[in-house]
């Protein structure tokens, strides 16, 4: 999420800094300890300003709720969501999704949410899509096996992509659909999820659940430098 830089960015951070995980990685395989009584944790990769994050939180109370936002500025306005909601349930990290191997431990993560990440339309930078296979790997491998990966976006071609990869890596895709919203506002969404939804764009929604998996032999060799 790109947006104007701060300049109060630091004195914001620092109200809010009992929900900050400034040292995620000192917390790996053990984010439990954070709340436990939790029936389960889930985590929630680029949250934006957190709505989604928050009225998650709020109406699971019982679940541990991280949330990942690489853009502070973004996270910032999180927090003080969670903040103001008198939330203890929810937890933020600052970081890129791509180093989620090193924050959270293997199987340790029960549900993982991907609402609207960018889709990087071009076929160059497919690698970047955070439901590209790579990432697909690091995903089953901190999701515990049989737990979910909750998926949204607005963009169609993303979604046929996002399809495909699922489909590659042997994964079960459930309640597949391409416009969620149609018959009314269906659970709970975030802010870009509102206004598309306003403006008659149709959102697409699986829920895709975790297995170990081998990548493809050709994208082995891509990723591999010993091959």
């Amino acid at each position: 999420m790109r947006m104007r830089r701060m300049r109060n960015l630091e004195p914001r951070m620092e109200k809010c800094a009992a929900y900050r995980i400034a040292e995620p990685r000192a917390r790996k395989g053990t984010w439990r300890s954070l709340k436990p009584d939790c029936a389960a944790l889930w985590v929630e990769v680029g949250c934006g300003k957190g709505k989604f994050t928050a009225e998650t939180a709020q109406a699971n109370p019982d679940v541990l709720l991280v949330a990942v936002e690489r853009c502070r500025e973004a996270m910032v306005v999180a927090m003080e969501k969670a903040r103001d909601m008198g939330l203890t349930n929810v937890f933020y990290i600052d970081m890129d999704v791509a180093d989620i191997e090193e924050v959270f431990g293997p199987g340790e993560i029960d549900r993982l949410f991907i609402n609207f990440p960018d889709p990087w339309p071009r076929k160059k930078n497919a690698k970047r899509r955070l439901t590209h296979r790579n990432f697909l790997d690091k995903y089953c491998r901190v999701v515990r096996e049989g737990g979910e990966f909750h998926f949204k976006t607005d963009n169609a071609p993303l979604f046929d992509f996002s399809l495909e990869e699922f489909a590659a890596c042997g994964l079960e895709t459930r309640a597949v659909t391409r416009d969620l919203h149609a018959d009314g506002i269906v659970g709970i969404t975030t802010g870009y999820e509102e206004k598309f939804h306003a403006q008659g764009v149709p959102i697409n929604r699986c829920e895709v659940v975790c297995k170990p998996f081998v990548l493809p032999v050709e994208e082995k060799k891509r990723t591999d430098p010993d091959q």
